[in-house]
């Protein structure tokens, strides 16, 4: 039987309630009665309420760019939550101390970010969660990635009609057009895990992004800068109009206190109806009419290509459970992260068993205590050149493995110790190779995809239970396909699919559209566990950062186990990396890093390098020994606005 109660009941009373209905799946709650947890200490050492508006609140809005500094590592003993944003840390922390579990805290920051931070997430989007059961210390890998509707072909995006070669390309562009729009899998995705997994109540857990829609809550900086640098798309929407701007058609901005009321209703109708509200019904009917609008609600009406997608594409959609991707590290640890269609998790398993031939330790930081410090020259090179080629597989053979098989047998060869160790021969400690070649595995006709992703948000939670959940979510570009209904928008997410099937030589990509197929992504939620197998928790991490997501999780993931940096030094530290191609990123965002001699470095070493900043959105938890004690240690991403909430005041 599906619970219904409020979580902000009285704590003990939920924990009796759900006794008494054999709630928990046989666990009762563990609720922490602390005032103080979920709440941060202000510089005199009092908590602080997040969102309650008194000064030193962390949901104060902040300039949309810069770099915080000196975030320090912060820690609790029994539940922690770091996400991008302090409402949806708030959310998901208050649900903890409420005595849920990792998914039931998911389902309400998914709420809560829909609304806050609608340039990177939405309830009608996508996302990956990865999923650590600690009784039965098994990892699960959840795809709730959107789907192409029935109707679509290889030329979608491309074509506004697909059997025209001659027919010209979706307008405006294929991304403000509906044929960018999927059919959506977060909350599909959620209810399955949370049906699996779930201590609280569904419908309880929709209350705190309720009230905020409905009572106000202050715009973040990103939110006003992503308002302000999109308007002239989303003033084709009347929706977007009326929920981001002002009567004479100003945007709103950073600072401003805004409501959301066809939000609150929409979180309502979910939290009495479940799930299945946005795949049939009045909700559904609204999705599949926003996108098939064919022009805009400005007054010159600008034509718009509408979305072919249909109430059977939405009923149709199913979640998915996918064997995630877990690879051995230095024989020390065991690391799993997301399936395929995303690309994120075998470029992860597959750089790390490159780097795995070499002694990375020795290649450490200079003052790792300054924001992470500078890593050393050989380091990042060595990370690069791995990166460089795990992308040539992935940009080759990675797509919705439903559709498209890897090559040769699958994911074992792929991540095969012999092809690894074949494949860091390939790296010269004096030169980088620009350019890397895909692996041969002999006669695979496909081409070459190099579609750019965009952007998203991450969280990373553990419960008392010792359950932890890594999970990105997203709306693919900022504010997704500027298409808004029923207080949320709709993504941009089918533009992860390649444009055209086949690539300059005539030979088809593995990532080009078909019906019902889901995009690759690079999104990569990962955990890390000590040994051979799940069971002794190390690290939950993950980041926003498009088809840049691989390389922020794994100078994370490096710094953290080769490099021996706490939760947010390694969350902090300088973004570094390569695609495939000659250019090696090194995140400028934290210009008091002095990191001259690191980039002449590089570049005697034959790499382009990019100074550019970067916007990742790391969030990380880690178990650590402190002082005797095991504790949870977390960091939040210095380049956005998240921060770390726990039991006890951080």
């Amino acid at each position: 039987m599906r619970k219904r109660m409020l979580w902000i009941m009285a704590p003990l009373a939920a924990a009796a309630f759900l006794a008494s209905c054999g709630g928990g799946h046989g666990q009762l709650p563990v609720v922490d009665n602390d005032p103080d947890s979920c709440t941060v200490r202000s510089s005199g050492g009092a908590p602080i309420v997040v969102g309650s508006g008194v000064s030193g609140d962390p949901a104060a809005p902040e300039n949309a760019s810069g770099y915080r500094l000196g975030l320090t590592a912060k820690y609790s003993s029994k539940y922690m939550v770091v996400a991008n944003t302090p409402l949806a840390t708030k959310a998901g922390c208050d649900v903890l101390k409420a005595g849920g579990s990792a998914v039931d805290a998911a389902v309400a920051m998914q709420a809560v970010l829909g609304l806050v931070e609608p340039q990177s997430s939405t309830i009608a989007g996508s996302a990956f969660m990865m999923y650590y059961d600690a009784k039965a210390r098994k990892v699960t890998a959840y795809d709730g990635r959107e789907a192409a509707p029935a109707a679509a072909t290889g030329y979608y995006l491309s074509r506004q009609d697909q059997g025209d070669p001659g027919s010209s390309a979706p307008v405006p562009s294929a991304r403000r057009s509906g044929r960018s729009i999927g059919v959506p899998g977060v909350m599909r995705m959620l209810d399955m895990a949370h049906k699996e997994h779930g201590m609280l109540a569904w419908s309880g857990l929709f209350d705190y992004g309720i009230k905020l829609s409905t009572d106000g809550f202050q715009i973040p900086g990103r939110l006003g800068a992503a308002i302000a640098s999109n308007a002239g798309n989303l003033a084709l929407d009347a929706n977007a109009m009326a929920t981001y701007f002002h009567a004479d058609g100003s945007p709103r901005t950073t600072g401003e206190t805004m409501t959301n009321l066809p939000y609150a209703k929409t979180l309502k109708t979910l939290a009495t109806q479940g799930a299945d509200a946005l795949y049939t019904g009045d909700l559904a009917k609204a999705i599949v009419a926003k996108a098939a609008q064919s022009v805009g609600d400005d007054g010159a009406k600008t034509p718009i290509t509408p979305s072919l997608m249909t109430l059977a594409d939405l009923a149709g959609y199913k979640a998915k459970k996918r064997d995630p991707v877990c690879a051995s590290y230095r024989s020390a640890y065991y690391v799993c992260t997301m399936a395929p269609p995303s690309s994120g998790g075998i470029a992860i398993a597959q750089s790390l068993g490159i780097l795995g031939q070499f002694n990375l330790a020795q290649y450490g930081l200079a003052n790792p205590a300054n924001e992470g410090g500078v890593p050393s020259v050989m380091g990042v090179h060595l990370v690069s050149e791995a990166e460089r080629l795990a992308y040539a597989d992935r940009d080759k053979y990675v797509a919705d493995t439903d559709f498209v098989p890897l090559p040769a047998q699958g994911l074992s060869s792929l991540l095969s110790p012999d092809y690894l160790r074949q494949r860091a021969s390939l790296i010269s400690p004096d030169r980088s190779m620009g350019t890397a070649a895909a692996g041969d595995f002999g006669p695979v006709p496909q081409g070459v995809d190099k579609t750019v992703e965009h952007g998203t948000t991450h969280f990373s939670v553990v419960d008392a239970y010792g359950n932890v959940v890594s999970m990105t979510t997203t709306v693919e570009s900022s504010m997704g396909s500027f298409h808004m209904v029923e207080g949320f928008l709709l993504t941009n997410q089918l533009t992860d699919f390649s444009a055209s099937p086949v690539d300059g030589s005539g030979q088809p990509v593995a990532n080009r559209v078909a019906p019902g197929k889901r995009p690759r992504s690079t999104m990569a939620p990962t955990l890390v566990f000590k040994g051979s197998a799940p069971g002794d928790f190390v690290m939950a991490t993950g980041s926003p950062g498009g088809g840049a997501i691989i390389q922020y999780v794994m100078k994370t993931v490096v710094g953290a186990l080769d490099w021996g940096l706490d939760a947010q030094q390694a969350t902090s530290l300088v973004n570094f990396g390569a695609t495939n191609s000659p250019t090696t990123g090194v995140d400028g965002s934290n210009t008091t890093l002095d990191l001259a001699a690191l980039v002449d470095g590089l570049k005697a070493k034959g790499h382009t390098v990019s100074t550019s900043a970067q916007s990742s959105g790391v969030a990380t938890i880690m178990r650590v020994t402190k002082n005797g004690r095991t504790l949870l240690e977390g960091g939040a991403d210095p380049r956005r606005e998240g921060i770390v909430l726990g039991d006890g005041s951080l």
